[in-house]
């Protein structure tokens, strides 16, 4: 495979916009709740979050645990407790975790809660702003936890535009925000990780290229589950694009001449990896974050 950095970078001009009316409303809510990929926490993670939000306390959702390594998943829960960050895992599409959500906002609320009671207001209406980057599942999430379609869900980057508020019960209200990147992404393994997830849209980027570094990985840290997709036999030294060429010959994607079509089987293991269909797959874990 091709070792120079792959520089990715996606910020269209609705991202900025987003950016400033979240800095503006952040002032209305209690709390602000922010959706990361469970399969790559810290490139899922929007840097800028923290300047934005302040002091407001902050609530981490580590989605899409389902198409996560369970492992790597337990040593992510570790990382975050070891750092006092407050963590509820989900699976917003099924479900999964989505009824903790009231329960994990009113426990970091607790004291603030607690003050307002001995006030005489019982029924203090909590706002949790919602947030995260494009296409981390965050409309399916809102859904959820609303019991309705409030929120429009999309498997394609950048489809909320605007805010809305919603209201979940009598005690907590919802913010929805758009999905935000940040405008310059930090290293280009950020850039390539958004990317193998469908953070950043498809059409700016060489599927090709993005394709065969995602081959690499996984015969690196996932050579039993690829090998199983797609039947190869991994041959030590084996380019990712190499890999790319036989998995394509195993499928009888050819074109005229009688060449393996890795175009298709770019958009195919892309899209099997992002629906889980090649297995729980993880691309970080603590130990590279580790100090």
């Amino acid at each position: 495979m091709d070792d120079r950095p792959m520089n990715i970078q996606w910020f269209p001009g609705h991202m900025a916009k987003a950016r400033r009316m979240m800095a503006e409303n952040v002032k209305l809510v209690d709390i602000v709740c922010e959706i990361i990929d469970a399969r790559i926490p810290i490139s899922s993670s929007n840097p800028d979050i923290p300047k934005i939000i302040g002091t407001k306390p902050r609530l981490l959702i580590l989605n899409r645990i389902d198409l996560a390594d369970p492992g790597v998943t337990r040593q992510w829960r570790a990382y975050f407790k070891k750092r006092a960050i407050p963590v509820l895992e989900t699976d917003a599409k099924s479900g999964r975790g989505v009824s903790g959500f009231s329960a994990a906002v009113r426990e970091i609320m607790k004291e603030k809660l607690q003050k307002y009671a001995a006030k005489g207001i019982a029924t203090k209406v909590l706002r949790a702003m919602v947030v995260g980057i494009p296409n981390v599942g965050k409309s399916t999430f809102i859904n959820k936890v609303a019991k309705r379609k409030a929120a429009a869900a999309s498997d394609r980057p950048g489809v909320t535009r605007g805010k809305q508020w919603i209201t979940v019960d009598r005690s907590l209200e919802l913010l929805d925000t758009p999905g935000l990147l940040w405008p310059k992404l930090e290293g280009p393994e950020t850039g390539v990780n958004l990317a193998f997830t469908g953070a950043v849209k498809d059409d700016v980027i060489d599927i090709q290229e993005l394709a065969a570094r995602l081959m690499q990985r996984l015969s690196q840290d996932y050579p039993e589950l690829l090998a199983e997709r797609y039947k190869l036999e991994i041959p030590e030294n084996a380019t990712g694009y190499q890999l790319l060429e036989m998995a394509a010959g195993k499928r009888g994607f050819l074109i005229s001449g009688g060449q393996v079509d890795t175009l298709r089987m770019s958009a195919i293991l892309l899209d099997e990896f992002r629906g889980g269909k090649i297995g729980r797959i993880s691309l970080e874990k603590p130990g590279d974050y580790d100090a």
